[in-house]
């Protein structure tokens, strides 16, 4: 059986118009949480709330450089979150 929890992490993480901007952005590289505040529009603890969602569902990966975080996408949770979706969609 599944553990279901841990999939709903990572389906959780495309559930919002802004963790989905993210992600877009991140395609092109790292990016630090300074210009995705610039290109965003939000608030501080707001993108802090949906990186944790994104960093949570390990789709996306960070490391502190100083005062800022940096962030960029996973290759080992784009995997997985494409072999949950294949599982979840594939008629047995």
């Amino acid at each position: 059986m599944r553990n279901h929890s841990e999939d709903a992490k990572i389906f959780r993480a495309f559930c919002d118009e802004n963790r989905l901007q993210i992600l877009e952005m991140l395609r092109s590289g790292e990016k630090c949480a300074c210009k995705l505040l610039e290109e965003l529009q939000i608030s501080q603890s707001t993108l802090s709330h949906h990186m944790k969602i994104l960093c949570e569902s390990g789709i996306v990966t960070s490391y502190k450089d100083g005062k800022w975080t940096h962030y960029s996408l996973y290759p080992k949770g784009q995997e997985k979150a494409i072999e949950i979706l294949k599982i979840i969609t594939t008629q047995i």
